[in-house]
């Protein structure tokens, strides 16, 4: 009995260690509580700490020491995220990742709970059947059946608890896991959208970087731009400013020009009428110097036939001396009368000559404001005056004289005392007649030389006009103004004609004068009159040169022109005429005299000149040089380095096309183009053109040229303070002589050379009408010069012709023929020049 009393003991002492190995010990008589206590009725709970049979993990250590109520579990499961903003999702993760590992906690702890129920389980399996050996072997004690009993329903009721337990366990395992592998889907769930969330907000938040990052630099530009704005718009107000004060500045400067202009006008109009007075008046001063002199020859004769009545009444009786004394008596009274009346002329002659001295201080007054030719032209006023008093007075005389021949005549039968004394004062007031006679003849031929002389001053004042008129012109023009604003464009080609000087071998035919220049104011320096067979051929032109015109003298008339060139104009000046005319000589002239060089290098000296000193204004150039010409039909490259001419076709290894572009510029292909930077590199270029150009012999033409020569000068001008670029071109234009095959002789190649040359002037002839017919079509394309001139002829350039004469008489015929096609081309209307200039923009713009 004893033995089985400690058996039990022992069991009942082992279930009681079990038992606190599963639940824990008793201590400070609290009850332990269990887990999960409500599925049982009571609301208990046990510790987290798993038995200590129980198999331990690494996993296990995370839920030693920790206590877990089904209030904890419940708030567990019924926890929510809260977050200050919802889309901190930074601050989600990192509570999702906290309510996870809580979760892995909690089920760590049923999972080592429930292992320790189970090896609780396997013990008492352990245990009973232990015991029920040892009942058996007890037999049938009732003491042994009692214990085994007590230790079959202890086992029996441990298993029930344990097996519901494990139940239990097991439902709320399941139950636990399918909510928390609901759970985890959820959060995976919400894991993924919130990583994709989290992506999307970096890659958002990147791109808003981004963003700012651009918007950043986009505000520093902007700021620099601004400020670089800021300077600009300062520059530019300052530069309006100027601006506005240039233009206020030229509209009073183009003000007072029109007004000096409206008073040259008037003064002009003044002159020209105050000078047909004049020559009015001379008219009628010659009038009535033919009258006295054909009244001195009237009263020469009456005074001879006074001295022979004279003589016949001496001869004859005389009369009684009462009669005489009263005849006397009656000429003495007749005398004093015409002392009186010659006294009075003299008072009239002193207030004329008190009306003179008036208008000579009114004359001095308006001297300031118009100029010496007014002056003089006054002085020939006053001297017309003081002429129309003599004559007034001197026809007084002759009427006096002409009632005391009368009177005489009537008083034949007086005494020889008074006829004789008659006959006296006649002869006296007839001398005094004769040298008022030739004190008018005096003074009508000093009245002449000094008309001549106004007239030459006149013409030299309106060249002075026109020359200060040009000159404030190019300043105009230096200050970015075109000169055409100030003056009216006609779109008229402009014609100089040049007459060159007779040659040696034709002193023989200067006798006979065929060239007349006219001295007319209208006319002087711009008509130039043919005599052929006794008819007179007129010709006007814009600007007429005579045979002792200078080099120097021709240039200046177009330095204006070639000075529009650097503004921006395209330029073109080509000269005309017959073999021998000198247009070479006009346009290259002597390279080895500088007093006679050409149109050509003083128009590049001048484009130097020019452009040196245009560069303290802010402007740069670069210029580009080309020279061709056109030798039977064939366009010749003069600069080509490596030519490869056959000289047998007079064809070369290249084919030049000529391309015209819409604004209006020419450009021939594979054409040799130098840049320029000196004159001395522009001379050197015009020898070598000099020596490849075409030169033939002729019997009107030692050197005569057989081709057209075409030099072409390109500008291209930037200022750097305006920003303006221009864009010019000067075309100067060596045509080859026409010449007739009959004074000419040419034979074989020569005979080629004037065929072409003949043809291709025909053709500039036949666009020349065309233009002047303004026709719809002209033959641009007939030739390769008229082809080549197709912009100077009826573009946007401004073109100037030259047409060289001969004055030799054989040459007559030829000369004839290039006035009138001057005088064509004179009428021709192109297009208005245009100036190529256009604004370019800085970086900060």
């Amino acid at each position: 009995m004893m033995k089985l009393q400690n058996q039990f003991n022992g069991v009942e002492g082992l279930d009681q260690s079990r038992r606190e190995i599963m639940v824990g010990p008793r201590s400070n008589g609290i009850r332990p509580r269990h887990a999960f206590a409500a599925v049982n009725g009571r609301r208990e709970s046990f510790p987290l700490s798993a038995p200590p049979s129980a198999p331990t993990s690494n996993a296990g250590s995370d839920v030693a020491g920790l206590d877990f109520t089904r209030e904890d579990v419940e708030a567990l499961l019924n926890e929510r995220m809260k977050t200050k903003n919802k889309f901190n999702y930074k601050e989600r993760c990192e509570q999702m990742m906290d309510y996870i590992r809580r979760l892995r906690l909690c089920i760590r702890w049923f999972q080592e709970v429930e292992g320790g129920y189970l090896l609780e389980q396997e013990n008492l399996r352990e245990l009973l059947e232990s015991a029920e050996k040892k009942c058996t072997e007890m037999g049938n004690n009732e003491l042994s059946r009692s214990v085994i009993h007590r230790i079959l329903r202890l086992s029996k009721c441990l298993i029930t608890e344990s097996e519901r337990i494990s139940a239990i366990l097991e439902v709320l395992m399941q139950n636990k896991e399918e909510d928390l592998n609901a759970i985890i889907m959820e959060l995976r769930k919400n894991y993924n959208l919130l990583q994709e969330k989290c992506a999307k907000e970096e890659s958002d938040k990147l791109a808003v970087m981004d963003d700012l990052s651009r918007e950043k630099e986009a505000r520093i530009a902007a700021e620099k731009l601004q400020a670089s704005l800021s300077v600009d718009l300062e520059k530019a107000n300052q530069e309006q400013q100027s601006s506005t004060q240039k233009i206020s500045s030229l509209n009073d400067m183009y003000k007072r020009l029109q007004e000096y202009n409206t008073s040259l006008q008037q003064y002009n109009t003044k002159l020209q009428t105050e000078l047909s007075m004049t020559n009015e008046t001379l008219k009628c001063v010659e009038s009535e110097k033919a009258a006295i002199v054909e009244n001195l020859s009237t009263l020469r004769g009456q005074f001879s036939s006074l001295q022979d009545h004279l003589t016949s009444f001496r001869v004859g009786s005389y009369a009684s001396q009462e009669e005489a004394a009263n005849q006397k008596e009656a000429l003495v009274s007749e005398v004093g009368c015409l002392r009186m009346e010659l006294q009075q002329a003299r008072d009239e002659r002193d207030r004329q000559l008190s009306q003179v001295l008036s208008l000579t201080e009114e004359v001095a007054k308006y001297k300031d404001f118009t100029g010496k030719s007014a002056s003089e032209l006054d002085c020939l006023t006053v001297k017309s005056n003081e002429l129309e008093a003599k004559c007034s007075s001197r026809n007084e005389i002759v009427r006096t004289l002409q009632d005391q021949l009368a009177a005489a005549q009537k008083k034949l039968q007086m005494p020889a005392l008074w006829l004789l004394l008659a006959f006296q004062m006649s002869d006296l007031s007839a001398i005094e007649t004769r040298k008022q006679f030739e004190e008018q003849n005096l003074i009508i031929c000093d009245l002449r030389n000094r008309l001549e002389d106004a007239e030459l001053k006149l013409v030299e004042g309106e060249k002075l006009r026109k020359k200060l008129h040009n000159t404030i012109l190019v300043v105009v023009s230096h200050r970015s103004l075109s000169p055409f604003d100030f003056q009216e464009l006609k779109g008229n080609i402009r014609v100089f004609c040049r007459v060159r000087p007779l040659l040696s071998d034709e002193s023989s035919n200067a006798d006979t004068k065929v060239i007349n220049f006219p001295t007319s104011t209208e006319a002087m320096g711009r008509g130039i009159d043919l005599l052929q067979n006794g008819q007179k051929h007129c010709f006007t032109f814009d600007k007429v040169f005579m045979p002792d015109a200078s080099q120097e003298d021709v240039f200046v008339e177009i330095s204006q022109l070639v000075q529009s060139a650097l503004d921006g104009y395209k330029v073109c000046i080509f000269a005309y005429g017959q073999t021998g005319s000198g247009k070479t000589f006009t346009m290259m002239g002597r390279p080895g005299n500088a007093n006679k060089k050409g149109l050509i290098p003083r128009s590049l000296e001048q484009i130097f000149e020019t452009r040196q000193s245009l560069q303290s204004q802010g402007w740069k150039y670069e210029l580009q040089v080309s020279m061709l010409e056109i030798y039977n039909e064939t366009i010749r490259d003069l600069l080509a380095t490596n030519k490869s001419y056959a000289m047998e076709n007079g064809t070369s290894g290249k084919q030049y096309m000529i391309k015209h572009d819409a604004n209006g510029n020419t450009h021939v292909s594979d054409l040799t183009i130098v840049d320029v930077r000196s004159t001395r590199e522009v001379s050197y270029l015009l020898d070598k053109a000099a020596q490849s150009r075409s030169v033939g012999k002729t019997l009107m033409n030692e050197q005569s040229s057989r081709s057209h020569f075409v030099f072409t000068l390109r500008i291209s001008g930037v200022n750097e303070s305006t920003e303006q670029q221009v864009q010019g071109v000067l075309n100067l234009i060596d045509l080859a002589g026409s010449e007739r095959l009959s004074k000419s002789g040419s034979t074989g190649d020569r005979l080629k050379e004037t065929q072409a040359i003949n043809k291709s002037l025909s053709s500039l002839s036949d666009v020349i009408f065309a233009l002047a017919k303004r026709e719809d079509h002209v033959p641009f394309r007939n030739s390769k010069l008229t082809y080549l001139l197709q912009p100077c002829l009826g573009g946007d350039s401004k073109t100037l012709m030259f047409v060289n004469i001969s004055p030799d008489p054989s040459s007559l015929p030829e000369s004839l023929c290039s006035l009138r096609f001057a005088a064509r081309v004179n009428a021709c209307e192109i297009g208005v020049p245009r100036r190529q200039t256009n604004a370019r923009l800085s970086e900060s713009r």
